[in-house]
């Protein structure tokens, strides 16, 4: 009887304890746990903080701007009038100076970043292309102070003396677009503006470019080569639409650039709270007049309408940035539809 016992207690088959009985990788898995809901805990914190900065800013600017929204409504958009004095304002000048710039630097920029960043991913020569990458690079290093004073004492001066009368005498009479030349040589203007923002924006726009045309698979390049395609029809057959998503990003980020530019913008454009169609006068741009002015605000409806300029200026940002969302995602769901 004992030896059948001892044979069938010899057949009982080991019991495995469990993780939680040994103490080994159950708690382990648990602090796991833990550190993954406290990262993403903290990381959604951080993206709720920069949320509620953005609406708070909105917020601020709309209180601040209260009482110039109350007095003018919408009319403060187009009325040209800025009369500290007489307390008459209106946000037509600084926004037509802003765009205009705007859209002068742009014209200007895009074109010679999509020439140098093409040049430096597909023709330039190997010793070239590093020390000229480290220059345009520097160029988005200089302080845009420097620009201003620069453009101020140096190229507006040349550009009074030998380019503006060229321009004012060469298109000036023009039948369409002659209003935009018209005007005696100031040397300082909205046209001298834009080109110092040209400047400014192209190392920014040309960084871009040139990062996402190197992404460029090598095959698909020499394939088109193989086939006998010249350097222009690689370009535009392979590279513009493989690339397409990010040179709208980059053309949109310098046109941000552009827009809230203030420095540079404030020691070239003229400061005159002038409404005039030639891109020769001195104008005034958003953010030169709230640098000028700001500090210097007497009365509470003054004040008010430089906050309600800022709140333009922020809305009118806002409007880029998500008219570029929209390109991107247009762009994207066309290249899905194409796959």
């Amino acid at each position: 009887m004992s030896t059948i016992l001892q044979s069938a207690m010899t057949d009982v088959p080991p019991v495995d304890m469990t993780d939680s009985q040994r103490g080994g990788p159950q708690p382990r898995k648990r602090r796991a746990q833990w550190i993954d809901f406290a990262f993403e805990s903290v990381t959604r914190i951080f993206a709720i903080l920069v949320l509620g900065i953005l609406i708070a800013i909105l917020v601020s600017l709309v209180i601040g701007s209260a009482l110039s929204l109350e007095k003018y409504g919408l009319s403060f958009i187009w009325q040209s009038d800025w009369d500290p004095v007489k307390e008459r304002f209106g946000a037509l000048v600084p926004i037509y100076g802003t765009l205009m710039t705007s859209l002068i630097a742009m014209a200007i920029g895009v074109p010679v970043s999509f020439g140098i960043a093409l040049f430096l991913t597909e023709m330039s020569p190997a010793w070239l292309r590093r020390p000229l990458g480290t220059a345009i690079e520097m160029l988005a290093a200089i302080p845009s102070i420097i620009y201003g004073m620069w453009g101020l004492f140096v190229f507006a001066p040349l550009f009074q003396s030998h380019v503006q009368p060229l321009l004012i005498g060469g298109l000036g009479g023009l039948p369409v677009v002659g209003g935009l030349f018209e005007g005696p040589p100031f040397g300082i203007g909205m046209m001298t503006a834009g080109l110092i923002l040209s400047i400014m924006v192209i190392p920014f726009i040309t960084a871009v470019m040139r990062d996402v045309f190197e992404l460029v698979p090598p095959m698909m390049k020499e394939s088109a080569y193989s086939l006998g395609a010249t350097t222009w029809e690689v370009v535009w057959r392979v590279v513009l639409p493989y690339t397409k998503v990010g040179v709208v990003g980059g053309i949109m980020l310098g046109l941000g650039r552009a827009l809230g530019e203030t420095m540079a913008v404030t020691f070239v454009i003229g400061n005159a709270h002038r409404l005039s169609a030639s891109l020769m006068a001195p104008g005034n741009s958003i953010a030169s007049a709230l640098a000028n002015e700001f500090t210097e605000a007497v009365g509470d409806l003054y004040y008010s309408a430089l906050i309600e300029l800022g709140l333009i200026l922020f809305v009118i940002t806002t409007i880029v940035l998500a008219i570029s969302k929209f390109l991107l995602m247009r762009l994207a769901r066309q290249e899905g539809a194409r796959t």
